[in-house]
Formats: C-alpha cells, structure tokens, sequence
C-alpha cells in the first residue's frame, strides 16, 4: 500500500504551505529533544531530575508529538485536508501545550501549587480541544475505511485531562499510602490510556506501511477488539488502583495487557508477509513489545506488592525507555522523511540517513534498556552506569542522524531542481528503499552481532573498572597453587540481614580446596541484593578466619571460621594462623590514625571551600522536594587529612532542608555508591519499614512525611553499621520552624559529628597506604573520636570565622549528630538569654520561668541526636570562640570563631 503521509499528490504551492505547517508544529518537539539532552548531561546539577526526565519525555516531547501526527494521520487517512483557516488552532493547542507543561515543570520544582493546577487546566483543555476538533473534521469528511482510528485518536485525548487531575492532586500534601495510589493511577491513564491507545491506533495503517506491505484483511476487525480492551483496562486500573483493591488493579491491567498483545499478535503475522528491516520497524515493533511485558509485569507486582507500593516507579525504564521512546523514535524516523517530500527519491534518501546502523542501535538499545531495568542487585554498579550510558548514546543518536535526514532531504530536492533545469532527467542516486540501504551496508546479522558484543563489551569495562564489585574473595597463606588432596569441598553460604554468615564456621578436610558459593540476603554491600558469588579459597591446610569486608560489619561479628579437619572430623592443629578477608564491600581497614599527624592550627587545605553556616529562612512553599544522591568521594575533614567518605549530594554532612509545621517534604533517594544505603528522617513520624530500607546501587526511592512538630531534627544512613555510615558523613539536619518564630539579625546552623579515623591498609586493591584515611569502627566501639567538627571540617571556622555587628541579635541552630558524641555549646565571652532545646523552650526573656527578664544561660547541653538554638547579643566588637565545653573534644577540632566588628 503507498505510505498514508502521501495519499495524493497535491500542488507544489499546496504541498509548500503544508510543509510550513508541519515546520511550525513540529518546532516544540526539537525544543524538548535539546531540552532533554541539556537536562541528562547537567541532572547532577538540577534538583528532582528523575520526575524532570520523566516528564518533559511523556507530556513535552509525547504529547507534543501526539498533537501533531495524529492531526497529520487523521488528514490522511480521511483524505481531507484541514482548511488554512483551522492551522492557526491547531498551532495554538500544540503551543498551548508546550507552554503548559514548561508551566506545570517550574510549579513543581518550585513548589508553587497554584501554577501546577493552572498549568494542568491549560494542558487538560488543550487536550480537550485537541480531540473535540479530531471529531469534528471526522463527521465532516466523508465516510473511511480508517474511520475509527481518528475516533480513537480523539478518545485519547480525553485521557489525558484525566491524568492532569490526579497529576495536579499529586502535588499536594498526601499520605504515603495515597500518593502510591494516585501514582499508579495517573500513569495508568496517561502512559497506557492517552499515550498507548494513540501509538497503538496509529499503528493499524502506520506498520504496514513501514513494512512497505499490504494491511491484513482482519486488521479493522481485530483493532475494533483490542482498542476497546485497552482504553477499558486502562480506566478500571485507575479506579481500582485509587480505591486500593489490588486484585482488581491487577486484573485491569492484564485486560489492557491483553489489548495490546492483540495488536502485537496482528503486527507479528503483518510482519511475517515481510518482516521489519532496518530501525524503523524493529524500534517499533520492539517498543510494543516492551508496552505488553511491562504491563503484565505491573500486574504482577501490584498483585504482589500491593497498589501502596512504588510501583510505578520501579517500571519507569521500560515504560519511558522502552516504549515511549523506541516507539516515538521508530515512527518519526519513517514519518519526518515521509512528510518533507520532494519526491520518491529524496524521500529514499533521507529515509536512509535515518536508517544507519539501525538493526545495531535497536539491538544495543534493547539490551541495554533490559539490563538497566533488572532489579538493583542483579548487576555490579559499574555494570549498570555503562550500560545506562552506552543505551542512552545510542537512543540520543537519533537527533544527529534527523538532522542529517534533514540536510540530504534539502541536498537531494536540490539536484532534482537543478537536473530539471538542466532539461535532464531527475536521476535516483540512492536507487534504494532504507532497508536496502542497510543491506548494501553492513548486513542485518551482522549489526545484530555488533550490537551483542558492544553491551558484552560494556558489561566487561564494567567489571574491569571493579573488580571486586562482586567482592567476596577470600585471602590469605592459601594459594590456589598449593599441594593439597586434589578433593574440592564446595559450600553455600548466605550473607544474612542480621550481620551474619550462614554457616559461620565451616570444617573442611585438610588438604582439600575450598569453594564457597555465596549468596547476599543483606542489603549493605558491594554483592548487590540476592545476587551470589563463587569464592575459590584455595587448599586449606591451616585455620582461616574471614570477614565482610564492608567497613563496621566484621566488628559487627559478620565473621567465618575455616577450620581444617582429619580423617575422624577433629581439628588439625595449626602451624600458623592467617587472616582473610572478603566479602561484599570495602576492605576493613586498621592501623594509625591520621589525626596524629594533623594540624589543628593550620588552615584548611588548598581547595577546600567552607561550608557556608548562614541559614536561610525558611520558605513559603508548603511542598518541599529534593533529592539525596549518594555519592562515594574523597573530601578534606582536617588541614592535611582527606578522608574517603559516604555522603548525600557530596557533601560531609548532607544538605539542609528548612520548613514548617504542616509542611510536606517529598525526598528522592538515589544510590550512585558502591553499595547499600539509605536513609533516616527523625523529623518524619512515619514508618520505616520502606521509606528508610536500605536500597542497592542504582536504586532509588521516595520518602515522603509530614511535618508535625518543630524543632531541628536529625537526618542520616540507617544502614548497618550506622555509627560508621554516620561517621563517614551520611547525616544532615531539617529545620522545622516553632509557630511565630522572631525574625533575628543573623542565623546560624551549626551541626557537631566526629570521625574515627586510619590509614587504609596498604594491600587494599587501589588505595595505597597514606592515599584517604577510612572509618575505624574498632576506633568507633571504643569512643576514641579522631576528629570532632562542626560542619564537616575540623578547623573550617577558626579560618574563616562566623561573623556579627554589635548589638544583632544572633540566632545559633546547633545540632549534635554524633555517631556517639553529644555537646555542650558554649560561646566564650557570650552569655544566652534564649534557649530553645529539642522542641520546647527552656529560657526566653519574657518566659514564665524567668522573673524579671534576667536569667540566662552559658551553654546549651545535647545528647547524640538532640538539637536546638540559643540567642544572643554581643554588645562590643571582638573575636569570640564558640566551642564544645567538653574540652577534649574542642581540642579535636569542635570550635570555631565569631568575628564582631562594627
């Protein structure tokens, strides 16, 4: 059948002015593509860059794209042509959409709920619009044979308001339980009602045509079953998934499931009249591929996890990546060439350009996109961000390659124009159809095999890069080389949640060699969740003892005895006892403490910046987000001591968040580490059973609370060892401000912790001796701090001090983060008429415990996690030290200056 973008040949005039059109409506869809790139190279740099990505793909570059095909699939398959006259609303629908979803973006972000709602509304009646004007030039054409996909073309776009409602909702102030809810149900009705009804409507005429074959006598008929399914399981899994019935939920997404494979199924034997070749009809038919497998993977997950769960979340890859995207990509590679004309061959031309590498790139980004979508656990993280990086390159080379389309589409309208002013005929220099063009290159299996090895190549650079990341290796006086029975004794152990190996001893003949198959039912380390591991000890002729070699799990007793036997099952007696270690994670480290050699008068190192103590206040938004991305790096905690430390967003002590009671914070958990974190909010009344799990690298979740009381509260990594987590830099405060909190001059946030500190063991496999300092939980069990700082550094603000005028009044916001240390805070020459502690006051100048106005107070005493402020006034210009009046811990770093001057 000719291709549906060209059913008759109009007027060159005619055929100018349709081309215009199509430039002005397409231009939003190239301004979210650059906009998209700009956002995945600089997502560390913007905040919620996850709800970002999602978004400006499913509302600005889907939706947007939706508008203009589907009016361009409904001119043509009515064959009437919308007047002149209606372009101009069609032009403002789609750049009515556009504006609203840039809109709706900067509400989110901001916090702004009013301008989510109106941006939502001016999305919903676009939409709205959109499908109502689909009718419309429906019952003004003359009866089709492709009637019915222009009706349902207008059906989903009636979705869309839908979703923007529950969209809109999800930006308030909800329970943990109804914002799952509302989740599953928004993308129910715009992923799988709006968006997958409209590709899969599409898609009746569009793949044949790709195919460059006839349509299936039953394709109406078997569309007229399956479109139905799908756009009614795609409501009911939203009414299900609200009211929480998770049987139900299930049950409506296995009906739409079944839509969708019923057109796959009517693809599949269209396919098989002339299958796909080239990467237009593989992207596509892998994109519906994707859409019917997730969807039966959610059924199966809300079935199993129930409707409160993340589910939606966790399936944000292949929805996004695998569907949306492909999809998208395979149908615009066929349709932009198709609809800048110029004649069968400067269409072959540019269909070709579009058309390179294709079976490769649809074969890397497949397994790519599969392999970044196992659970967190199944592959090593360096495994998952080069293969997350390599699929995303491959995906992104389609904007180069639509701009070369572009420039041989030109470049061949061009020739024509000159041969036939030449008086020649216009020559096909191409001679070939894209699929052709593939052949005459490299072959089809050929580039599938390419694509294979590029992902193994991939997956290999991975574990190259760690080796160790699927760590449990066993070391010590036993080679694998030496002498022994020739016997191998095999045993399984488990690596349990409760800081155990199971077996933790293990008797094996002497002489044999030993081979350990492990498996991780823990969650901390670099052996990713349920993944195992096969450890060759080698032949075992005296005792062992091995450990985790997470920092803190040996001392947490997460230790095995080898133990070699005799012939009757005793223990032979050893000529020498060797240490091992291993497992899943960093080596333990002990030896001597850096801080022996440090500075506590010297400046901080080159390169240090301080951590700024202002606070700023806080703001009206009612709905605070930000997320937490957990980044392993090597940061200065003293002059000449770099430690190598665990942190949120990079920083020794993560970032503060800052609101008011009745204030909803929405924090995303991202894990760019080497093994399990999470993460602890004391200021959220709420439990931990999910929102503070422990995830594996490449993981990520969404904790949200409300909160319901003031005070400065703790956050931190609840991960065992947690005194290590803590110690190495994973904790931060939130602010919740008392009701009718005086405004003061200055505001100051102080947080105390302390480290424990040795010098890595030179035969840890890249970190020579002397190279970072690393947590010593043995240090820690001992309460033997090496440094003890506020902020993160140990002399930061006796360098560069806090500053005052006489007479402001100053507030100071103190915290004690611990692991184990608690404070009291005292400023030397500073007397306190206002102490706020964990909650309440404890003395203000006109409280009812203070007659007179007079009392006051010279330090403000807090155990491990406590918190609050103290006011004060300095009434003459000097220099004042603030300090932890436990003097041995201001002598390890916990003091600092304030500088008043007039």
């Amino acid at each position: 059948m000719p291709p549906i973008s060209a059913p008759q040949r109009p007027s060159t005039s005619t055929a100018r002015r349709g081309r215009s059109w199509h430039r002005t409506a397409g231009k939003p869809v190239r301004w979210w593509l650059v906009a998209l790139v700009i956002v995945i190279a600089a997502h560390r740099w913007i905040p919620d860059t996850r709800w970002l990505m999602v978004h400006m793909v499913t509302l600005g570059l889907i939706t947007t794209s939706i508008m203009v095909w589907s009016q361009h699939f409904t001119e043509a398959l009515l064959h009437h042509k919308l007047p002149d006259s209606g372009r101009p609303r069609q032009i403002v629908r789609i750049y009515g959409v556009t504006v609203g979803t840039a809109l709706l973006i900067v509400g989110m972000l901001a916090g702004w709920w009013w301008l989510a709602v109106a941006a939502a509304t001016v999305i919903g009646v676009m939409l709205t619009w959109h499908g109502l004007a689909l009718l419309a030039q429906s019952r003004t054409a003359l009866p089709a044979r492709f009637g019915l996909t222009v009706r349902w073309y207008a059906t989903a776009a009636f979705f869309l308001p839908v979703g923007a409602v529950f969209g809109t909702i999800l930006a308030r102030d909800l329970s943990a339980t109804w914002h799952s809810r509302l989740l599953l149900a928004h993308q129910a009705v715009n992923v799988l009602g709006f968006v997958g009804l409209t590709v899969c409507a599409t898609l009746l005429t569009l793949w044949p045509t790709i195919l460059r074959t006839r349509m299936r006598d039953d394709a109406v008929r078997l569309s007229r079953i399956a479109l139905p399914l799908m756009a009614a399981g795609s409501l009911l899994a939203a009414v299900f998934a609200v009211l929480g019935t998770a049987p139900l939920t299930a049950a409506a997404l296995l009906l739409y499931a079944a839509g969708a494979a019923t057109v796959g199924w009517l693809m599949l034997r269209t396919g098989m009249q002339r299958r796909p070749e080239g990467y237009m009809g593989w992207s596509v038919a892998s994109g519906i591929a994707w859409l019917v497998m997730t969807t039966v993977l959610a059924a199966w997950l809300v079935l199993t996890r129930g409707v409160e769960t993340s589910v939606a979340q966790s399936l944000t890859i292949p929805f996004v990546a695998g569907f949306l995207v492909q999809t998208l990509f395979g149908a615009m590679s066929y349709i932009l060439p198709s609809t800048m004309g110029g004649g069968p061959a400067t269409v072959r031309a540019s269909l070709a350009t579009m058309n390179r590498a294709g079976v490769y790139r649809v074969t890397v980004a497949n397994l790519c996109i599969a392999l970044f979508a196992l659970p967190a656990g199944v592959l090593p993280s360096w495994v998952r961000a080069l293969v997350s990086i390599v699929g995303a390159v491959v995906l992104a080379a389609f904007i180069p390659l639509m701009i070369s389309s572009a420039k041989a589409a030109i470049a061949a309208r061009r020739r024509a124009v000159a041969e036939r002013a030449a008086g020649t005929a216009p020559t096909d220099r191409t001679g070939a159809t894209a699929a052709e063009s593939s052949r005459r290159g490299m072959g089809t299996a050929p580039q599938f095999l390419a694509g294979v090895l590029t992902v193994l190549l991939a997956i290999a650079a991975g574990i190259a890069v760690a080796p160790q990341s699927a760590g449990f290796s066993l070391t010590g006086s036993n080679s694998s080389s030496a002498e022994g029975t020739g016997e191998t004794t095999e045993v399984r152990m488990h690596a349990q949640q409760d800081m155990r190996f199971d077996p933790s001893e293990i008797r094996v003949p002497q002489g044999n060699r030993l081979v350990i198959h492990l498996t991780n039912g823990a969650t901390s380390g670099r052996l990713d969740p349920g993944a195992s591991a096969t450890v060759d000890v080698g032949v075992i002729t005296d005792r062992l003892e091995g450990w985790c070699s997470v920092i803190g799990h040996r001392s947490m007793g997460m230790t095995v005895d080898v133990i070699p036997v005799d012939a009757q099952g005793q223990e032979v007696t050893a000529t020498g006892t060797d240490g091992a270690h291993g497992s899943h994670g960093h080596a333990e480290h002990t030896g001597t403490d850096p801080a022996q050699a440090a500075d506590l008068n010297a400046a901080p190192g080159e390169g240090f910046t301080t951590r700024s103590p202002e606070l700023a206040p806080a703001s009206n938004e009612t709905v605070h987000r930000m997320t937490l991305d957990v980044q392993e790096v090597a940061r200065e905690v003293a002059p000449g001591v770099t430690q190598d430390v665990w942190t949120y967003n990079g920083q020794y002590m993560g970032p503060t968040l800052r609101g008011k009671v009745g204030d909803t914070f929405e924090i995303t958990l991202t894990n760019g580490g080497t093994m399990g974190h999470s993460v602890d909010f004391h200021a959220g009344d709420i439990s931990p059973d999910q929102a503070m799990r422990t995830i594996a690298p490449g993981e990520s979740l969404v904790y949200r609370f409300t909160a319901l009381r003031s005070g400065i509260w703790l956050y931190h990594c609840s991960t065992m060892p947690m005194s290590s987590h803590v110690a190495a830099g994973m904790f931060g405060a939130v602010i919740i401000d008392p009701p009718n909190l005086p405004s003061v001059d200055r505001e100051y946030l102080l947080v105390q912790s302390e480290t424990y500190l040795a010098a890595p063991s030179p035969d840890q496999p890249g970190l020579p001796e002397g190279v970072n300092a690393v947590v010593d939980p043995e240090k820690i069990a001992a309460k033997q701090p090496s440094f003890t700082m506020f902020n993160g550094h140990a002399t930061q603000y006796m360098h560069d001090p806090l500053t005052a005028r006489p007479g402001e009044r100053v507030r100071i916001w103190v915290l004690a983060a611990g692991p184990s240390q608690g404070l009291s805070f005292h400023v030397v020459g500073g007397q306190f008429d206002t102490v706020y502690t964990e909650g309440a006051y404890q003395l203000s100048p006109d409280g009812p415990g203070n007659p007179g106005g007079t009392g006051g107070a010279q330090a403000l005493d807090l155990a491990p996690a406590q918190g609050g402020f103290v006011e004060l006034d300095f009434p003459e210009p000097g220099t004042y030290t603030f300090v932890n009046h436990s003097f041995a811990e201001a002598e390890r770093g916990a003091r600092g200056l304030i500088r008043v001057q007039e």
